[in-house]
């Protein structure tokens, strides 16, 4: 019976050991079975019977404790696996997010770029349409003042002729005054004579007066020679090449100025082109409107030397 008693003891304190390594210490803690013997069978049959109960009681419990186990074990490889789920799920919607804002810096780079290239393009036709506009305005000056030349050159034409005019009338009447005077003096002098005397008198004052008329148109065709050659020099583009080099041009103008024909001469081909450019620019020089003096100028000849 003791030896019985021995083996229970013994059984109980291996169970013991194994339930200690085997336990999970985090676990609440099993409540300890209780084994009730028969009391009506012997005492050594008693303790079989115990220690059979215990045993499979034992087995039961730890069956147990190992489905537990398993079950925590899959629970947390489960949460482990979630976690790294949305841990991927995050990495991708941060490299999602990475490549949308990329994307937006270079649609904002090339939009900056953009903006850049059409404010610089704005900028570079404003400072075009500013050039063309002073371009214009100087043209207007420089057309304003030669007409402004013309009128003053007219006015004082027409004073000149008035004064012409009125010294010719004076000097006619003086003529006439001295005819009647002579004719009385001399009154019986020969007819033939005094009429051969006033026809070589009016043949004197008409070559005078053609001969002021012609320096007049002369004096005119210089004037508007002049004035011809600074339009063409105005729009003149000249570099350091054409120095000392000129160009002979003959041009034919229309009644208006307008330039019917151009044409080259002679001379250094660099002059002759940038002097027809110039022209093209002018469009329209200078002329008389006195008949005589426009013929003078319809076909001229001009020679160009850039000036420096």
């Amino acid at each position: 019976m003791q030896s019985s008693v021995l083996k229970s003891v013994g059984l109980h304190g291996a169970l013991a050991a194994l339930l200690f390594v085997t336990a999970d210490f985090h676990a609440p803690t099993p409540t300890v079975m209780e084994v009730v013997l028969n009391p009506n069978l012997p005492e050594e049959e008693k303790v079989v019977e115990a220690v059979s109960v215990d045993q499979k009681a034992v087995e039961k419990k730890i069956a147990e404790l190992k489905a537990e186990e398993q079950q925590k074990k899959r629970q947390e490889e489960a949460r482990i696996r979630e976690l790294e789920r949305r841990a991927k799920e995050a990495r991708d919607t941060r490299e999602s997010e990475a490549r949308t804002i990329k994307k937006l810096e270079q649609e904002r780079k090339e939009k900056e770029a953009e903006r850049k290239k059409a404010e610089a393009e704005a900028k570079k036709a404003k400072a075009i349409e500013k050039r063309r506009r002073e371009e214009a305005l100087k043209a207007q000056k420089e057309k304003d003042e030669a007409e402004k030349a013309a009128k003053v050159a007219a006015d004082k034409r027409k004073r000149e002729e008035e004064a012409l005019k009125k010294a010719e009338d004076l000097r006619k009447q003086k003529a006439a005054e001295e005819k009647r005077k002579a004719e009385e003096a001399e009154r019986r002098r020969q007819q033939a004579l005094e009429e051969q005397m006033l026809q070589e008198q009016l043949a004197r004052e008409a070559a005078s007066r053609a001969k002021v008329r012609q320096q007049q148109v002369l004096s005119e065709v210089d004037k508007y020679k002049a004035l011809i050659m600074q339009r063409i020099q105005q729009n003149l583009l000249i570099d350091e090449n054409m120095k000392g080099k000129e160009c002979r041009l003959n041009l034919r103008l229309a009644f208006n100025g307008l330039v019917t024909q151009a044409q080259p001469l002679g001379g250094e081909t660099l002059v002759c082109d940038a002097a027809l450019r110039a022209i093209r620019i002018a469009e329209t020089l200078p002329v008389s409107s006195d008949r005589d003096v426009y013929e003078q100028l319809k076909n001229i000849n001009l020679t160009i030397r850039p000036s420096f």
